[in-house]
């Protein structure tokens, strides 16, 4: 029996090595880098899995809510099933949705807090629909740290549970204010202490935090990574984040999910913006995929 667990143990030890090696040559792609394209009309939502596909060669995508064509197009079922059409034409898989402006998770009145946690049910159903893992909230809200912390834990805990009878994990981006304090989330996420409730690293969004230690503080919870860009040197790295250091700590916590590229800089245009950052990832991804 020692010897089968020991087996067992050494098996289950491969796998998740190997998965670390295989999963990270997935890149998937932000719907955000491409925001400037979409807000003045070059293109579309529904244009989002070809484009990822046939001008990037990405095969995943992450969505985000206020760039879908109208407040509305989440709850249309034509809507989604005509995009869930192109994802499944262009052999493109939806992981989740970034959703931002439906009301603060964190907000210390009960009565505000309950109704975004309300208004995020629409995007949990279009999850599922389309065969995303998850939704990406936001930890918002005003007071002390400790009122958000206790009201995002509230929050947080509804929202999860109405989520996990659809299979799917609400995910919290640090993404300003406290929540880019990731030790203030990770107290968060083990006072909520649900499987399905989780953190997005953003390798970007750190400002007076150390950024290397943020993001080793939240791999334990991640289910995604948000790789973000802005710059690049004359060797293609990116000019304020080290994106090899950062990968290095990925690996360590045996995360094996996307890498999503998100490109948000200005000095390149975002069809170069995003085929830089990919070659990036790539790169600092490569010596894993040995």
């Amino acid at each position: 029996m020692i010897k089968k667990l020991s087996t067992l143990v050494s098996i289950l030890s491969v796998i998740c090595t190997m998965s670390f090696s295989q999963n990270h040559s997935n890149i998937s792609l932000a719907e955000w880098s491409l925001h400037r394209a979409i807000q003045t009309g070059k293109m579309v939502n529904m244009d989002f899995p070809r484009i990822a596909r046939t001008q990037f060669g990405i095969g995943a995508i992450e969505y985000v809510s206020v760039l879908f064509e109208t407040k509305t197009s989440v709850e249309d079922s034509l809507y989604l099933q005509k995009l869930k059409a192109e994802c499944t034409k262009y052999n493109v898989a939806s992981n989740l949705i970034m959703i931002d402006h439906e009301g603060n998770l964190g907000d210390t009145s009960l009565v505000k807090r309950n109704e975004a946690v309300e208004n995020h049910y629409k995007w949990v159903k279009a999850a599922k629909f389309l065969g995303c893992h998850s939704i990406r909230v936001n930890a918002a809200g005003r007071g002390t740290m400790g009122q958000m912390q206790a009201a995002a834990i509230d929050g947080l805990t509804k929202l999860s549970e109405y989520a996990a009878g659809f299979g799917i994990n609400v995910i919290v981006e640090n993404h300003g204010g406290n929540s880019s304090i990731s030790k203030w989330l990770i107290e968060i996420m083990k006072a909520v202490n649900k499987p399905n409730c989780g953190v997005l690293p953003d390798l970007g969004n750190f400002y007076e935090y150390d950024r290397y230690a943020g993001v080793k503080e939240m791999m334990p919870y991640a289910k995604g990574v948000s790789g973000k860009t802005h710059d690049f040197d004359a060797a293609g790295n990116e000019t304020v984040i080290d994106y090899a250091k950062m990968m290095q700590i990925i690996a360590d916590s045996k995360y094996s999910g996307y890498i999503d590229v998100e490109y948000e800089g200005m000095k390149l245009n975002e069809d170069e913006g995003i085929k830089a950052s990919i070659a990036l990832v790539k790169k600092v991804i490569a010596p894993y995929n040995k």
